[in-house]
């Protein structure tokens, strides 16, 4: 014998199975609200030597760089007949978040064209003792914004946490846009 169980009880369940829906739809809402704000993209300048560089990077590099180059050369103030050669060491990963691009400065003494002609740029810096600077980007624009990170040593002492002032966001322009682009660029040109 087969039961019959009466509409009632169907009507009933159907009800709080409606009901348990709508209370429990703005609970739902909120954290998918809060999700799509989370991966909300922050606009960035489309101008800017580092939005180029990482544009150029993602383009003709597949979004990875890892590159030594020898940069400017400077006199130490206590001493200005020392002169001292800086090599960077950069890199970039797309793929990273925390130190998706990274600048390492370093300072050896100031090389002579045999000494040019001998040794690449990465055995140049690994002359170095230890890293005077580094500079690490998560987005373009312009150095020093959330999740930029600069670190310098002093004296005798190991890297360190520094302030990003003025003349570091200078510099850091100064190291992009006369040194590092200008290397990818005709790097980027012997590719094609």
């Amino acid at each position: 014998m087969v039961k019959i169980q009466p509409k009632s009880s169907f009507i009933t369940v159907s009800l709080l199975v409606i009901c348990g829906m709508i209370l429990f739809m703005p609970w739902t809402a909120v954290p998918v609200q809060a999700m799509r704000k989370k991966h909300k993209r922050h606009k960035i300048a489309a101008n800017g030597p580092t939005a180029h560089l990482f544009q150029l990077l993602d383009n003709s590099f597949g979004g990875k760089l890892d590159l030594y180059l020898l940069a400017d050369t400077y006199s130490d103030p206590s001493n200005p007949s020392q002169q001292y050669q800086r090599v960077l060491h950069v890199t970039y990963n797309k793929d990273l978040y925390f130190g998706r691009f990274t600048i390492h400065v370093r300072s050896v003494g100031k090389m002579t064209p045999a000494q040019l002609a001998i040794y690449n740029a990465k055995q140049i810096f690994g002359f170095g003792d230890q890293d005077a600077q580094e500079f690490e980007k998560i987005n373009p624009g312009q150095f020093g914004k959330t999740g930029d990170l600069y670190l310098c040593a002093s004296d005798d002492l190991p890297l360190a946490a520094s302030p990003v002032t003025p003349e570091v966001q200078e510099f850091y322009d100064t190291l992009v846009t006369r040194y590092i682009l200008p290397k990818v660029e005709e790097k980027a040109a012997t590719k094609s």
